[in-house]
């Protein structure tokens, strides 16, 4: 039996997103180290993952480079600085969804309906001001 038999090709396989991301021990990667050095389809696919690895990193790198709005900057520090002065607004949101799903099956076991309705949806939003008291 062959050194790179030892651990399975499937085992090799799932921890490839750990060597990737350097979240292996040391012995660990030693195990995936000499099994790539005897297992030509294991270090073929290691050598497409990490292809794929880094065009997916070159992509977020330039796609998310982008700078947040000055208004998102001056209403996050609003927010925070109302919090931390007392002076904030509480908003609650409730969102109520029904479904009803219906389906009609006869003795054969044929689905003859089936029905899918969205009942009713509604969004409240209570605003309140904190009171005198909490300012004290």
């Amino acid at each position: 039996m062959s050194p790179h038999q030892l651990v399975p090709c499937s085992q090799i396989l799932n921890s490839f997103v750990l060597l990737l991301e350097g979240d292996t021990d040391a012995p660990m990667a030693q195990t995936i180290e000499i099994h790539l050095l005897n297992c030509p389809n294991c270090s073929a696919e290691l050598a497409h993952e990490r292809r794929m690895h880094s065009l997916i990193q070159e992509v977020l790198q330039r796609t998310c480079c982008e700078t947040a709005p000055e208004e998102l900057h001056d209403s996050i520090y609003q927010q925070i600085h109302a919090q931390m002065t007392g002076s904030f607004m509480t908003e609650v949101t409730t969102e109520f969804t029904m479904t009803e799903i219906s389906i009609e099956i006869d003795e054969f076991g044929n689905v003859e309906h089936r029905e899918v309705t969205i009942e009713h949806t509604e969004e409240i939003r209570f605003l309140s001001e904190p009171t005198d008291e909490s300012n004290k």
